[in-house]
C-alpha cells in the first residue's frame, strides 16, 4: 500500500513535467501561429492596395506628359512673340505645373516601389515563420495562402 501511494505521486510529477513541456511548445507554436495570421492579413491588405497604387501612378504619369506637353507648347508659343508678357507668364505657370505633376508622378512611383517592397518583406517574413513552426510541429505543413513546392516522399523501408 505504501508503496502505491509512493507511485502515485512520482507519476503524478512525471506526467505533470511532461506535459508543462508540451505546453511550452504549444504555446510557442500557437505564437508564431498567430503572428503568421496577422502577417498574412497584412500581406492581403497590401495586395489589394497594388491596383489601386498602380492606377495613381499611371494617372500621374498621363498628367505629368500632358502638363509637359503643355509647357512645351506655351514655350514654343513664347518664341515666336518673346516680348509678350501673357505669353510668358502663361509658359511659366505651364513650366510650374509641369514640374509640380512630374514631382508627383515620382512621388506615386516611389510608393508603388515600396508598397512592392513591403510586400516581398513581409512575404520573406512569413515564409521564415512557417519555417520556425515547422520545426515545432516537426510536420511540414503549409499555412493557408502559403506555396509550397511539392516534394516526392522518400521510401525508408529498409529491404533486405
Amino acid at each position: 500500500m505504501k508503496k502505491i501511494l509512493l507511485i502515485i505521486p512520482i507519476g503524478f510529477l512525471a506526467c505533470t513535467s511532461v506535459f508543462g513541456q508540451r505546453q511550452h511548445v504549444n504555446t510557442d507554436s500557437l505564437s508564431l501561429i498567430s503572428q503568421i495570421s496577422a502577417n498574412q492579413l497584412k500581406l492581403a491588405k497590401l495586395e489589394n492596395t497594388v491596383n489601386q497604387v498602380t492606377r495613381e501612378k499611371q494617372d500621374a504619369t498621363t498628367t505629368a506628359q500632358m502638363s509637359a506637353n503643355s509647357s512645351s507648347a506655351a514655350a514654343s508659343n513664347l518664341t515666336n512673340a518673346p516680348a509678350d508678357k501673357k505669353l510668358s507668364q502663361d509658359a511659366s505657370n505651364q513650366a510650374g505645373d509641369a514640374r509640380s505633376d512630374a514631382k508627383k508622378q515620382r512621388q506615386k512611383s516611389a510608393k508603388l516601389d515600396k508598397l512592392n517592397k513591403d510586400i516581398n518583406d513581409l512575404k520573406a517574413i512569413i515564409s521564415d515563420e512557417q519555417t520556425k513552426l515547422n520545426s515545432y510541429t516537426g510536420v511540414n505543413t503549409p499555412m493557408p495562402g502559403t506555396v509550397q513546392a511539392n516534394v516526392a516522399p522518400t521510401d525508408t523501408t529498409r529491404r533486405p
